[in-house]
């Protein structure tokens, strides 16, 4: 009971009623989220006091004009060739943040890659199989999930490849 009262306390979300619809084990985390940052992502990490390889953050690309979610670790950056190899395309872009807002549901620097208004394709650095946990947006800014990474894999169908770098 305590869990769901935490979970009720920090609001509900798409994406946190996507994890319990979906039963998958997490926890929110909740912070005071400074909109002066440079870095909502390093914030955040800085903020939880856990380190930046395992919080994630959620990028919206454009690939070969499709819509494609980029889920890479906040120490480092979207490599956006390996992003469209990675689903078998030629080219990567960064997509209109109003399209990435209109699509996801969710406004920038709080886009989660679970429970979005459009599911789209997702890939997720796989340099997140190296931690039990990850936390990424819960769906606005100043709220995290943690969840393992196969956990959130599974829930958004997720392909995993090397697309970050450090």
């Amino acid at each position: 009971m305590a869990k769901k009262q935490a979970k009720k306390a920090a609001g509900s979300t798409p994406a946190t009623v996507a994890l319990t619809a979906a039963k998958a084990e997490f926890t929110l985390h909740a912070y005071e989220h400074d909109p002066a940052a440079p870095s909502y992502g390093e914030a955040a990490a800085e903020a939880l006091g856990v380190p930046a390889d395992r919080v994630f953050k959620t990028l919206v690309a454009d690939v070969d004009g499709e819509l494609t979610v980029a889920v890479v670790p906040v120490s480092g950056s979207l490599d956006l060739k390996a992003l469209a190899a990675a689903v078998g395309g030629k080219r990567a872009t960064m997509a209109d943040p109003a399209a990435a807002e209109r699509t996801t549901g969710y406004v920038r620097g709080g886009i989660s890659p679970l429970g979005q208004r459009r599911r789209l394709r997702t890939v997720l650095d796989s340099s997140a199989g190296a931690h039990p946990t990850v936390c990424v947006s819960a769906g606005r800014r100043g709220l995290e999930v943690e969840l393992s990474p196969s956990d959130l894999a599974a829930l958004t169908s997720a392909t995993l490849a090397p697309i970050a770098r450090a």
